[in-house]
């Protein structure tokens, strides 16, 4: 066979016409990437709501809330450093909770504010599963780093569309129960059940997506 043969060329043409495997990070650099910034905007003010609780009670509890957001917040303006959105974010919040409970002397309006947020993270991933970028793909896209051609591909659009439904259902679930045991039940029983009940709920959901996305990723033959 000649080396310039039909065959020969035929094969040449399709090895540089062959789609690139994309490779992801492994699924360790991903959970490295994203833990940090899940806990510090999201566990270390519960965490530190908790501890503060144990000491000194439910003022003690917001006040340490408090503390921690706005420490990191300020800790990172001494730097000179960037703040991310997540954290700008929960010091907005915690401030028009904080405000609340201060001007109606009752420490349900702080625990109410998140919880009709809950209904509006819910309302924002149901209604945004069939966009051509839904709001839970951006979120993950904070967390995760994804490459375009990975995030664009149909497999991983229909992901994000499972998984869109699922953390809307979990979190209507999630606001409902919040809603209904805020306004049903004392606050000291409030914390302990609902704080356990959300933590197996979206527990289990998050379980559920990790292993829904390995999945997928194995369907991309790419290599988490």
């Amino acid at each position: 066979m000649s080396p310039h043969s039909p065959q020969e060329l035929h094969l040449f043409m399709a090895v540089l016409t062959a789609p690139h495997a994309v490779v992801m990070p492994r699924m360790s650099a991903i959970l490295r990437h994203a833990a940090p910034r899940v806990l510090e905007s999201m566990i270390m003010p519960v965490a530190s709501f908790y501890l503060g609780l144990i000491v000194a009670g439910i003022p003690g509890g917001i006040a340490a809330m408090v503390l921690w957001v706005y420490g990191g917040a300020g800790w990172r303006l001494v730097k000179r450093s960037d703040v991310p959105g997540s954290v700008l974010l929960a010091a907005l919040m915690v401030t028009v909770r904080l405000v609340l409970a201060v001007v109606f002397h009752d420490p349900k309006w702080f625990f109410l504010i998140p919880t009709l947020g809950i209904f509006c993270a819910s309302a924002t991933f149901l209604c945004t599963t069939r966009a051509r970028r839904p709001m839970l793909q951006r979120v993950a896209a904070d967390l995760v780093p994804m490459p375009d051609e990975v995030q664009r591909h149909p497999l991983m659009r229909r992901f994000f569309a499972r998984q869109s439904l699922l953390w809307g259902g979990a979190q209507l679930l999630n606001g409902t129960f919040t809603l209904w045991m805020l306004f049903h039940e004392a606050m000291g029983v409030f914390l302990v059940v609902r704080t356990a009940g959300v933590a197996l709920l979206l527990g289990g959901v998050a379980l559920g997506s990790v292993l829904d996305f390995r999945r997928t990723l194995g369907a991309l033959q790419l290599r988490p």
